[in-house]
């Protein structure tokens, strides 16, 4: 038995893009949360929804435990969790009715939840935590706990007894301690039905591990409702040590860092290059991180670290796209690195975004001549997808119907106004993606038969799925500061209008 059940909404079969992947990882955030609750001497279980069915084993894991407190913890880590799909937020709010049906008092936290404070204290939660919330959560579960006061613990939004929203004093905290946090405390769940998964599908066993928290670039269609642009990086000692666990302990054979952005710091990369080889624990990983981090220096020591593939955002190869989206990021940047981690033997990979407002025909074109010509190991394509607190979603929220969040990751529904329906960039998708599938198979029937009747089928779609009434960005591309940025409609751009 535990005082306080942990969980999470994020079920892997109701999500059919990632079962398809079949890439499951351990919900780092989560662990994080019962690490800390841990070290605040309270007592702490953890059902993990990822692989076992929620609809049956939750009840059994409230019985077993019998909690006085939930707590719905999403994954920070997670860019899942992040998206607030609605099928994740249903699921929360399933648990949180069966918790409070048992008698628990429900303390939730996620990015979806700090969004929409309101919905979820009017579906089975009572409190809701904002912000980096790991010492949050350890101060009010031990307030509860304890029935002392807890309407001076920062960072908190509940209902009062006359059923009224109320948030504690404060701006939402940051967990300035968090890279002095326990190790995530992987020893509350059980690995082995990870190790299955990914051996069926993959034939080795992947774990995730972060180094960092947080994001200081602006990127204007990025939600950060939890850490800002705050960064903080974990010593490098502490995280070889841990890959080191992983390792020998653990039998894992492969990492994926779940940093928004790895090797930030081009010190921190090779003292932790300097820690990998003293420890002897070499384990081959992969990252997210920017092209304009790809040094000589940083790709040589992050090869000497084990790195054997980064995803880069490149989102487009325009850069009129780019400097629209502040993403800070020039195109030459994205082919000099490609050609140093080729160089070095990392597979460099893309994600890619197509739909943001102002891009054309041209603007497309542009990226698929960056992908053919610098030829990517692998690439990931999404949607622009409007996501609360962003300047981007303030931008288009005036052209956001009813359905503001999609179902699960593989919903691709282009909830603004674009320039062209939903149809054509799902063919543009396929397309693509089979174009640099290609590139790694032998069979010439397939590169030139099926690919060509994929590509015809976005030229066919491209003239009749033009959105009239779609917005564009306006702004004078040789300036450097966007204020000058204003969206107007699409046909009044008479240059935007011929690139179409």
């Amino acid at each position: 038995m535990a005082d306080v059940l942990i969980t999470h909404s994020y079920h892997l079969p109701y999500d059919p893009k990632q079962v398809r992947k079949m890439q499951p990882y351990p919900p780092l955030g989560t662990l994080y949360a019962a690490s800390a609750l841990k070290a605040g001497n309270i007592s702490v279980s953890v059902f993990d929804t990822m692989l076992e069915d929620p609809d049956v084993r939750f009840a059994s894991a409230l019985e077993q435990q019998q909690p006085r407190l939930v707590v719905i913890y999403e994954d920070d880590f997670n860019f899942l969790s992040k998206m607030c799909l609605t099928r994740m937020r249903e699921l929360a709010w399933q648990l949180a009715r069966e918790a409070q049906s048992a008698g628990a008092v429900v303390i939730a936290h996620g990015s979806d939840a700090t969004d929409q404070a309101q919905l979820y204290l009017r579906n089975g939660v009572d409190f809701v935590l904002l912000g980096e919330a790991e010492q949050t959560l350890v101060e009010l579960c031990s307030a509860l706990l304890s029935h002392c006061p807890y309407s001076d613990i920062p960072g908190l939004v509940y209902l009062d007894p006359a059923g009224n929203s109320v948030q504690s004093q404060g701006k939402a905290p940051k967990n300035v301690s968090w890279n002095a946090l326990p190790r995530p405390s992987r020893e509350l769940i059980d690995l082995e039905p990870y190790r299955q998964a990914w051996s069926a599908a993959h034939g080795h066993f992947s774990t995730n591990v972060v180094a960092s928290r947080g994001c200081p670039y602006r990127c204007n269609w990025c939600a950060k409702p939890i850490s800002g642009d705050k960064f903080q990086i974990r010593p490098a000692h502490v995280v070889a040590a841990e890959i080191r666990e992983l390792k020998e302990v653990y039998g894992v054979q492969h990492i994926w860092f779940g940093d928004d952005v790895f090797a930030l710091n081009h010190h921190w990369v090779q003292e932790f290059a300097d820690e990998i080889e003293s420890m002897r624990c070499s384990l081959p990983f992969k990252i997210q991180s920017r092209a304009d981090l790809m040094t000589q220096t940083t790709v040589a020591n992050l090869k000497r670290a084990g790195c054997a593939e980064i995803w880069m955002g490149v989102e487009s190869g325009s850069q009129k796209v780019l400097n629209a989206m502040d993403k800070g990021l020039r195109v030459p940047d994205v082919i000099v690195a490609r050609a140093r981690l080729s160089e070095n033997s990392i597979r460099a990979c893309y994600f890619l975004q197509f739909g943001y407002p102002g891009e054309t025909w041209e603007d497309i074109q542009h990226t698929i001549e960056l992908v053919r010509n610098t030829r990517p190991d692998d690439i990931g394509i999404s949607f622009s997808y409007p996501l609360p607190g962003t300047i981007f979603y303030e931008r288009v929220q005036a052209q956001i119907g009813a359905k503001r969040n999609w179902t699960d990751s593989d919903d691709l529904c282009v909830m603004f106004s674009a320039a062209y329906q939903d149809e054509f960039y799902r063919a543009l998708r396929n397309a693509l993606h089979a174009e640099v599938d290609s590139w790694k198979n032998s069979d010439p029937s397939y590169q030139s038969a099926d690919l060509a009747s994929l590509w015809q089928q976005v030229y066919d779609l491209e003239p009749i799925t033009r959105v009239p009434e779609a917005t564009t960005i306006s702004f004078d591309e040789t300036k450097e500061d966007r204020d000058d940025q204003t969206f107007v409609p699409i046909q009044s751009l008479t240059s935007a209008a011929r690139q179409i």
